[in-house]
């Protein structure tokens, strides 16, 4: 394991951790293929940025040599942490944060594409709003729609209604999910500061705010470690939602990922509602 040295205001530095398991290779390529080129329109107005790409290998990762390559000839710095077995989302991204020395660090799923001017709006909006700890961007669908994952706090029913009913018994709860789903505010245009959770899928932080609250509480295997870092990080810094940072998102549900997903799902969710509080209606 690396050793991490002392951060120092005049770094210039991107780190990225992402955790996979068993990963589809052709969609992990094509993240990584939109991460270069995000970088390299960053590159243009922060010439002297660099970026460390840390990929944490769950189980299945093949040799990345090749897929690695056009970031390394960018001078990015990549990585595989490996043989620690599937040690979970939260704990997995953890090893990465440990050992990152950075202005920022990106939790990036392997099913996110990122909009080419994502990075180098992040960071200007970072630069000129101090008090930001941590950005979510507008997450859209494969049909160009939006995603609405960030989150007001979660009720039992909210759970069990977006995660495991059937579209055509959804229709019913509509109202109540778009308020669970922040769709009275969330949109195309607007800043919105401080929504409570945010998505996991894309989590751009101020590395010193992350660090602060020691990454993710690795007690949850896989679920709910972003709503519990979401909540931990407005006790040190604001949450920002940013439409203008734009990324494509082809992830799914835990229902539609078999009775292992529904399971974990279900026993993240005990450890959530235990120490932030139940809500049930």
């Amino acid at each position: 394991m690396n050793t991490t040295r002392e951060l120092d205001d005049k770094d210039e530095c991107l780190s990225v951790s992402m955790v996979v398991y068993r990963p589809d290779l052709k969609q992990l390529a094509q993240t990584l293929t939109s991460l270069t080129g995000a970088y390299d329109a960053l590159r243009q107005t922060h010439p002297a940025v660099k970026l460390d790409v840390c990929m944490i290998d769950n189980g299945g990762l093949p040799d990345m040599t090749e897929v690695f390559a056009d970031l390394k000839s960018r001078g990015a710095q990549c990585s595989v942490i490996t043989g620690q077995g599937n040690v979970g989302y939260g704990r997995g991204h953890n090893l990465a944060i440990e050992r990152a020395a950075s202005r920022y660090h990106l939790v990036l799923n392997p099913d996110i594409d990122l909009d080419g001017q994502a990075l180098i709006r992040a960071v200007e909006f970072f630069e000129s709003h101090l008090q930001v700890g941590l950005l979510t961007p507008r997450i859209g669908d494969e049909d160009g729609h939006i995603q609405y994952l960030c989150r007001r706090y979660p009720t039992l029913l909210d759970l069990f209604v977006r995660g495991f009913l059937p579209a055509r018994v959804r229709r019913f709860f509509a109202r109540r999910l778009a308020r669970y789903e922040m769709q009275d505010v969330i949109n195309e245009r607007d800043i919105v500061w401080d929504p409570p959770i945010v998505s996991g899928c894309f989590m751009l932080f101020r590395t010193s705010v992350l660090k602060k609250l020691s990454g993710f509480d690795p007690r949850y295997f896989l679920y709910f470690e972003d709503y519990d870092l979401s909540l931990r990080t407005h006790e040190v810094a604001r949450v920002a939602y940013l439409p203008a940072v734009r990324v494509l998102h082809h992830g799914g549900g835990a229902a539609r990922k078999g009775s292992a997903h529904i399971r974990m799902f279900v026993a993240s969710a005990f450890k959530f509602f235990n120490r932030f509080g139940w809500k049930w209606l």
